[in-house]
C-alpha cells in the first residue's frame, strides 16, 4: 500500500520535500494556506549544496538555467575598498529569483502530487492527523510552514519560538541593470549591503541595519547615502522594496521529529541570513528525508543544519552587526591579510554537499 505523505506549507522547502517523497515511491498531498500562489519575495543565492540537492531532485539544470552563476565576488568597505575579492568559478553559486524558483519546483510536481491552496493548517497530531477543515490522516507529516510554524507550535509548544535578533532588513530587486556588476557585500558600521546579479539583467539587493524591532526607518536610502556606487543608484532604481525586522529561532529544537510528524526548512531551523545558507538547508532537509526516511532524518540532518544556524549568528556578529570602530579595524586588517584560498575554504565548508547528511 502506499504511504501518504502531507506537506504543510507550500515554499520552497515544502515543494522541495513534496518532491523528493513522491520520486522515493510517497502519495503527496501539500496543504498551502495562502489562496494562490503568486510571485513573491526577492533574490537569493544557490550554493553547491543547494543545487546538489536540486539535481538529486531532477530540476537542477532548469534551475540553473533560470539563474546567473556567479562571477568574481568579494567583501568591501563603505567607501568602495575591497577587503577581500574571489575570482569567478572559484565557488558554484547563481543568483536567482525566489519567484523562479518557486515557480520552477512547482512546475516540476507530477500529476499525481495533490496541491490544495487556500488550506490552513490548524491543528496536528503526533499520529498524523491533520486539521485543515477536515481531518486528513497521513503516515508522514512535514511541517514546512515557515519560521512560525503551525505544525511546530503544536507539538513542540514548550521549544523556543521565533526572536527578534536586532536587525532589520530591506530587499528589492531592480528593474534591467545597465553595466556589468560583481556579486559583492559591503560591511559598514552596523550595516552591511548584498548585491547579486540576476539572470535577467535585474540585480537583487539587500540591506541590513542594526536596529530594535520597529525603530529602523520604512525608507532604506538615508541609511545607505554616501556608501560606494551604485549603492545609492540600486536603491533609487528600485520600486518595491520589503522591510523586515529579522527573526531566528531563539533556541536549537532537541529533535525534528514527533512520532510521524517531521519539521523542515525554517520550521526546524530558521537561521539569520549571514551564510546565505535558509534556502539551500531547506532542500537539503527535503533530499535527506525522501532517502533517509523519517527514522534517519533527525539524526541526519539536526547536527548539521544546527551548526549552520550557528556559524550564520557568529558571521553576522562578526559582519554586519559590529560597530565598534576598533574591532572593526581589526576585523578590516585581519581579511585584507587573509589569502583568499583559506577564507574562502573556511566558508564553504558549510555549503559543502557532501556534508549534507545524505
Amino acid at each position: 500500500m502506499t504511504r501518504h505523505a502531507v506537506v504543510v506549507g507550500g515554499g520552497i522547502g515544502g515543494l522541495s520535500a513534496a518532491l523528493g517523497l513522491h520520486r522515493a515511491g510517497w502519495r503527496v498531498t501539500i496543504l498551502e494556506r495562502a489562496a494562490a500562489f503568486r510571485p513573491a519575495g526577492a533574490g537569493l543565492v544557490l550554493q553547491a549544496n543547494g543545487l546538489r540537492g536540486l539535481d538529486e531532485l531532477g530540476v537542477g539544470a532548469e534551475v540553473r538555467a533560470g539563474g546567473r552563476p556567479g562571477a568574481s565576488a568579494g567583501t568591501r568597505r563603505s567607501d568602495g575598498r575591497w577587503l577581500a575579492r574571489i575570482e569567478a568559478g572559484a565557488v558554484e553559486a547563481y543568483g536567482i529569483h525566489r519567484a523562479v524558483l518557486h515557480e520552477i519546483l512547482l512546475g516540476a510536481l507530477p500529476a499525481g502530487v495533490e496541491v490544495r491552496t487556500g488550506t490552513p493548517v490548524t491543528d496536528v497530531t503526533a499520529d498524523g492527523v491533520v486539521t485543515c477543515g477536515d481531518l486528513i490522516t497521513a503516515d508522514l507529516v512535514v511541517g514546512a510552514d515557515g519560521i512560525r510554524s503551525v505544525v511546530r507550535s503544536r507539538l513542540w509548544p514548550t521549544a523556543p519560538g521565533p526572536v527578534h535578533y536586532g536587525v532589520t532588513a530591506w530587499r528589492g530587486v531592480t528593474p534591467v541593470w545597465d553595466g556589468a556588476l560583481d556579486t559583492a557585500i559591503t560591511w559598514g558600521r552596523g550595516a552591511e549591503f548584498g548585491i547579486v546579479p540576476l539572470s535577467d539583467g535585474r540585480v537583487y539587493w539587500f540591506a541590513s541595519v542594526n536596529a530594535a524591532p520597529g525603530t529602523a526607518p520604512d525608507a532604506v536610502d538615508d541609511r545607505f547615502r554616501g556608501w560606494h556606487e551604485p549603492i545609492p543608484a540600486l536603491i533609487a532604481g528600485t520600486g518595491t522594496v520589503l522591510r523586515d525586522d529579522l527573526a531566528c529561532l531563539g533556541a536549537p529544537l532537541p529533535s525534528y521529529v514527533n512520532g510521524r510528524v517531521v519539521l523542515l526548512g525554517d520550521a526546524a531551523h530558521a537561521m539569520t541570513p549571514n551564510l546565505g545558507q535558509g534556502a539551500n538547508q531547506a532542500i537539503e532537509d527535503a533530499v535527506v528525508l525522501a532517502t533517509a526516511g523519517p527514522a534517519g532524518y533527525d539524526r541526519l540532518r539536526r547536527p548539521r543544519s544546527q551548526e549552520v544556524a550557528r556559524a550564520s549568528r557568529m558571521v553576522g556578529r562578526f559582519g554586519q552587526q559590529l560597530e565598534n570602530p576598533l574591532a572593526i579595524a581589526v576585523r578590516n586588517t585581519v581579511m585584507r591579510w587573509t589569502p583568499p584560498r583559506l577564507a574562502l575554504r573556511s566558508m564553504s565548508r558549510y555549503a559543502d554537499p557532501d556534508s549534507a547528511g545524505r
